[in-house]
């Protein structure tokens, strides 16, 4: 099976995320969207890390004080559950990790299209 790209696994999470959003609505907490988005992505049979802790390499020095990405998913994109204020913190996240392309999804909107955005590093 050919590789999916950054794009096409882009469509499946917010697909996935809109079927959760339709589900559910607002007015959760943001860690049970993201465990259901978890469980969802994983019976796709994609590879999803959750709460995936990365370093920050200073010069020489590898430090475990990086932050902790909500989800990865197949190693090409970083979903982050929070407003779209924090997403300046996204793009960082992406330079870290050589990540191309991440998405801010914030569930606690009225209408879930309001909330899915798009960060590009490099893409």
């Amino acid at each position: 099976m050919t590789p999916l790209t950054e794009n096409e696994l882009s469509a499946i999470i917010v697909d996935t995320a809109f079927k959760i959003h339709k589900e559910l609505g607002p007015g959760l907490l943001e860690s049970v969207y993201e465990a259901i988005l978890y469980y969802e992505l994983t019976q796709l049979g994609l590879d999803v890390q959750r709460q995936k802790g990365v370093a920050v390499i200073w010069f020489d020095i590898h430090m475990d004080i990086g932050f902790r990405a909500d989800l990865i998913v197949e190693n090409k994109v970083i979903v982050e559950n929070i407003p779209l204020v924090f997403k300046k913190i996204l793009l960082t996240y992406l330079r870290l990790t050589n990540i191309r392309l991440g998405l801010l999804i914030n569930f606690n909107v009225e209408l879930i299209k309001d909330g899915i955005n798009r960060v590009v590093n490099r893409l």
